[in-house]
């Protein structure tokens, strides 16, 4: 990571964009097929049994439009399929298939080493607080008076 970030807002976008860089970088050179941010997004907010665009898009921070592309783009690679709704027969979920069950689970191992990685760089001790601070409940966000 650069530091150039001067809060902390920016300081966690940097250290997510340095978990991306190495996920990605290390999926590929495991030869699994390259995919975006957001199409990594999409696969921690699916639900086992499936979940619409519309709230996968709600979960995400964007569009529905942008998550219909990260969606479809996944389902053009075979690690993702459309099912028709139990629930509703004008809706669809998007579930993953065998092998984005295995893209997915093979992605979440190579996280746990790159946390390794990590906890070797900057120590136990920091990487445990690290852990121990973003997992606390920071409560409702705050409505502040800005200066």
């Amino acid at each position: 990571m650069s530091h150039r970030a001067a809060n902390l807002p920016q300081l966690l976008s940097e250290a997510r964009r340095w978990f991306e860089d190495a996920l990605f970088a290390s999926m590929e050179a495991a030869g699994e097929q390259p995919v975006t941010t957001a199409q990594a997004s999409v696969f921690a907010m699916l639900d086992a049994e499936g979940t619409t665009v519309s709230e996968l898009a709600r979960r995400i921070g964007v569009t529905r439009q942008t998550a219909h592309q990260a969606v479809h783009g996944l389902i053009g690679m075979g690690l993702l399929e459309q099912t028709p709704d139990p629930g509703s027969a004008r809706r669809r979920l998007i579930r993953t298939t065998p092998e984005g069950r295995r893209v997915h689970e093979r992605a979440q191992a190579t996280i746990r080493v790159i946390e390794t990685a990590l906890e070797e760089r900057i120590g136990p001790a920091p990487a445990r607080a690290l852990r121990e601070a973003l997992t606390r409940d920071w409560g409702r966000p705050p409505l502040v008076a800005a200066p």
